[in-house]
């Protein structure tokens, strides 16, 4: 079979499953669980193949749009290291997380809708990865951002999974907004709609510098919304809402990546502007720090992860503006994926074993009970601090070590952010694991069954190895170089520092917890109470503006305007009905009494 037919279907198999689960087998759990895993792992067989074979190119489709000589938008698949690379990494975590909801949703309503949304949600996905062109890329993109909707809301009977699924849709149209205006100023530009295109007319944006930033900050924006960068990172923690496995596959390998997959994408003309990669690699790091410092006052077992998420993806927003190399973010990409899915996945084995419950603060003392989950978990842990032999460690020091050579403030914010990544989730650990059970739940909790923890077992093997230097050889030497630069023997010491003092503080503070945190800090409680400011925002200036229109159109212009009007034709109409009495004598008066009047006006006007 010809690599362009294996692009193909690998596509549109998990469209096609979703839309069988939805016509054909919504009656039947088993087809339609059976459909989207079929789909799914169709999918990772075809991702490898594609990725093994070396699949070069642009593969043809048909043309979306064509305006003959104005322009034409194909609907195409491009197939390079980068889209191979990305493939490989989306096609391995799905068929896991598939696989792994069949225990987690096992007893859950909307069997059938949750699978066709997963299946929807991974065509969705494949279609920004092999996006030949921005159009194709926008429309999967917005794709994306309606299975997350349906996904984020699949409880949608509960009030809260409800508004975060709105949230999450309408706080990525504000950044998507600004990837539209960038896509339409690179195609005044250059004439097209293509990455290979876009990317190879560098000269025509060398005379516009201005024109390059703006373009490049524009198309910045769908990162920031996407992958929920500062200051439209709010919607992720509440997303949290939608079923474990779902936040797993929005977390590791799916929506959130979409953001720093776009940076890269367009990488090549991301990196001849300084200025636009001023603005992603301090972004990045601000949002980086911050999430990780909102991370320590979280009581949600996933809400924890959901922070920790934001501030990861912080890395590998500032590892893209530190125009370095293609390579840098999407290396930290490639093994966060992993460790990260671990880590929701664990998390979802926590709740399913605690019958639901989320607050750390009613579980402790599990990890004999629960000892697959605990064990693989250490692993997700491990990788995400960033210790030694891990995964994590390797990609986030190196972006942490390039920043040191190109940007001393993102350095720094980066190293404080590295520090609060093991305290936080040592804190979690300890909370979860250790100790006495806090709760009746806690007491009674049990492993989950082979379906959910075989999953975690071979999700902890990436997570463990994935950053070593053959892995790394093998999917990204053809992307861009990831050579380690030349630091300072004390900065590498700083790296190490930054782990051994985050457990250490986290060790020493909750060894001997109780029943609530030692420790509270309300404007972190609050999220910097950037949630209340975003809420103030939409119910009084928003709200405030929506009444004084609706005043306006109330009063003046239906009152006034459309009402008043047909009231003085009205008044008229009534009025000069009088006049007509179906009398001739008095219509002789009337004419008479007229002649009159002008005859008089015309002897009085000089």
């Amino acid at each position: 079979m010809h690599l362009s037919t294996i692009a193909w279907i690998t596509l549109t198999v998990p469209l096609v499953a979703a839309a069988l689960i939805l016509l054909v087998t919504r009656t039947s759990k088993p087809f339609a669980a059976g459909l989207a895993i079929l789909s799914a792992l169709i999918t990772g067989v075809g991702g490898w193949t594609l990725f093994l074979g070396g699949a070069e190119g642009t593969f043809q489709g048909f043309n979306w749009i064509d305006f003959d000589h104005a322009f034409s938008i194909p609907f195409a698949l491009a197939l390079d290291p980068l889209s191979r690379t990305m493939l490989v990494v989306v096609t391995t975590i799905a068929p896991i997380v598939f696989i792994y909801s069949l225990g987690y949703m096992k007893e859950e309503e909307g069997y059938w809708r949750y699978f066709a949304g997963l299946s929807l949600f991974l065509f969705s996905m494949l279609g920004i990865v092999l996006a030949d062109n921005l159009v194709m890329m926008f429309i999967f993109w917005e794709l994306v951002g309606v299975s997350s909707y349906i996904l984020i809301g699949h409880y949608f009977r509960k009030e809260s999974a409800a508004d975060a699924a709105k949230q999450a849709f309408l706080v990525n149209r504000i950044g998507d907004f600004g990837f539209m205006l960038g896509i339409l100023l690179f195609w005044i530009a250059t004439g097209t709609f293509t990455f290979g295109g876009i990317n190879e007319s560098s000269a025509v944006f060398i005379q516009n510098p201005i024109l390059l930033g703006i373009a490049c900050v524009l198309i910045f924006c769908g990162t920031v919304g996407k992958s929920a960068q500062f200051p439209l990172h709010v919607w992720l923690p509440n997303s949290m809402e939608g079923p474990t496995p779902v936040s797993s596959l929005l977390h590791a390998a799916t929506m959130v990546a979409a953001g720093v997959y776009l940076l890269v994408r367009i990488f090549p003309i991301l990196s001849t502007s300084p200025g636009a990669c001023e603005v992603v690699a301090v972004t990045g790091a601000i949002t980086a720090l911050g999430a990780g410092i909102l991370a320590t006052q979280q009581d949600d077992i996933k809400g924890i992860l959901a922070y920790s998420t934001i501030s990861q993806l912080g890395y590998m927003v500032a590892g893209a503006g530190l125009a370095v190399s293609a390579a840098l973010p999407m290396f930290h990409l490639f093994t966060h994926a992993f460790f990260k899915c671990l880590l929701f996945l664990t998390a979802g084995s926590v709740i399913l074993g605690m019958h639901h419950e989320q607050n750390i603060w009613k579980m402790g003392g599990l990890k004999n009970k629960m000892p697959v989950t605990f064990l693989t978990y250490c692993c997700g842990m491990l990788a995400l601090s960033g210790c030694f032999f891990f995964s994590g460690h390797y990609s986030k020091d190196l972006i942490m070590a390039c920043s040191w050579e190109h940007h001393r403030t993102v350095f720094w914010l980066l190293v404080v952010a590295a520090a609060l990544t093991p305290f936080y989730m040592t804190r979690q650990a300890l909370v979860v694991f250790f100790g006495k059970p806090r709760s009746e739940h806690a007491k009674k909790a049990h492993e989950s069954p082979a379906v959910m923890t075989i999953p975690l077992v071979l999700l902890a093997i990436p997570a463990v190895c994935a950053g070593y230097p053959f892995v790394e050889h093998f999917f990204f030497h053809s992307i861009g170089t990831l050579a380690e630069p030349e630091v300072p023997h004390w900065v590498e010491i700083v790296f190490g520092a930054a782990f051994f003092v985050g457990i250490a503080a986290a060790a020493l503070i909750y060894r001997n917890v109780g029943e609530k945190d030692p420790i509270r800090i309300p404007f972190l409680e609050h999220r910097f109470y950037i949630d209340d400011l975003y809420f103030w925002i939409v119910r009084v200036i928003q709200g405030g503006i929506a009444r004084i229109f609706s005043f306006i159109d109330r009063w003046f212009i239906d009152g006034i305007l459309v009402r008043g009007s047909a009231t003085v034709v009205w008044t008229l109409g009534f009025a000069l009905r009088f006049l007509q009495v179906g009398n001739l004598q008095a219509y002789a008066f009337f004419f008479g009494a007229g002649v009159v009047g002008l005859i008089y006006l015309l002897l009085t006007v000089k």
